[in-house]
């Protein structure tokens, strides 16, 4: 399964919204940290979408998670239209 750059984007919104950079430094914090590093790679990489199974565990699970929320917020969105 591969994830497009759109979709990381999103992705990292989502963590960024959920943990917020902190500090009079502000620091990314480490979920968006782990997911920038993907899309630095694929900016320089000039890909459009990558697959999961080349990022480490944690960026998996960190795009999983996100992935789920957007499952259940369309879910919701269902059930209450």
């Amino acid at each position: 399964m591969n994830i497009s750059l759109p979709e990381l984007e999103q992705a990292i919104n989502y963590w960024r919204l959920q943990r917020p950079a902190v500090g009079e430094e502000c620091a990314l914090s480490p979920e968006v940290n782990a997911l920038a590093n993907v899309y630095a790679l694929m900016i320089i990489n000039h890909s459009s979408s990558v697959a999961l199974a080349s990022m480490d565990s944690v960026a998996q699970q960190l795009i999983g998670a996100w992935r789920q929320h957007m499952l259940d917020l369309s879910a919701t969105a269902r059930s209450v239209g």
